[in-house]
């Protein structure tokens, strides 16, 4: 029997029902000179269209002018509506309740949490952008992610390649897009970090937020395992969870100038990342 092939753009009646109420409603415009006259005018594209457009782009990473035309019709009303929805917090919105649901059928994994970041070109960029010192000083884009101990992300932050992990550390940790619901003790929360975290300020940072930090580099952490087989090795949880990110073909490679456009559509990732955690049938993959 021939399985169907089923593209991993395509938007599921599951997740488009979780996506729906979360749209703006758009307002009409004041000025009567623009309200379409009955019978004239083209009539609004419909939002789920919209939101497939989108997740196209963030899929299979073509330039938004690229967009099948025959499919989606005007390209720059697709861009246009993206900010607009970008500007209302949706895909931000739709993030926080990918985790909360999560929350709720499989239960995050606060006991253990991870931090890193990850590196990545960006030679169109216009904002938050700066030398990459992997990549020849070219130009680069850094994303920090927070992860709970079964990879799912809990906080981004997107910078200039250049700017070192340890002094994003307090802006990722403040930038938990869901909150512990239940009272824990201090000794319930733990972070691990690389060598990349190391020094008192990254540390007393960390204790701060109410972690315990285990900030060791890989060579150590090989030799602890084999050592000990028994010893779990949870930092790796992130890097998982970048790879995730990658698989998104328009973050692979940053093309996007502006930094909020950038930024929602790793909302849209993370949002789609935390839903397939929940088991729901949803065709947009990332492995």
């Amino acid at each position: 029997m021939t399985r169907k092939r089923v593209d991993s753009w395509v938007v599921t009646d599951d997740f488009w029902a979780r996506v729906e109420p979360l749209i703006p409603v758009r307002a009409r415009p004041a000025d009567k000179r623009y309200l379409r006259k009955p019978g004239g005018g083209r009539p609004a594209k419909p939002a789920r269209l919209i939101f497939e457009a989108i997740v196209y782009v963030l899929r299979t990473g073509c330039q938004w002018k690229a967009l099948p035309k025959e499919r989606f019709g005007s390209a720059s009303a697709i861009h246009r509506r993206f900010l607009e929805w970008e500007a209302a917090g949706v895909f931000e919105s739709l993030w926080r309740s990918g985790l909360a649901e999560y929350d709720d059928l499989e239960g995050i994994a606060w006991r253990w949490q991870s931090v890193d970041g990850a590196m990545f070109k960006a030679p169109l960029a216009q904002e938050c952008v700066g030398k990459n010192p992997t990549d020849r000083g070219k130009k680069g884009s850094k994303r920090h992610l927070l992860v709970g101990g079964r990879g799912v992300p809990l906080s981004i932050v997107v910078t200039g390649a250049n700017v070192h992990d340890v002094k994003e550390i307090d802006t990722v940790l403040a930038a938990r897009m869901l909150k512990r619901t239940l009272p824990h003790h201090r000794r319930s929360a733990h972070l691990c970090a690389d060598a990349g975290y190391r020094g008192q300020t990254a540390l007393d940072t960390m204790e701060r937020h109410g972690y315990i930090a285990h900030v060791v580099d890989r060579a150590k952490e090989t030799e602890a395992k084999r050592r000990d087989p028994r010893k779990k090795a949870r930092r790796w949880v992130v890097e998982v969870c970048h790879s995730w990110f990658n698989r998104f073909r328009k973050l692979l490679v940053r093309y996007e100038k502006l930094h909020r456009s950038f930024l929602a559509l790793n909302h849209l990732a993370a949002a789609t990342i935390a839903f397939r955690k929940c088991r729901l049938s949803i065709n947009i993959i990332y492995g």
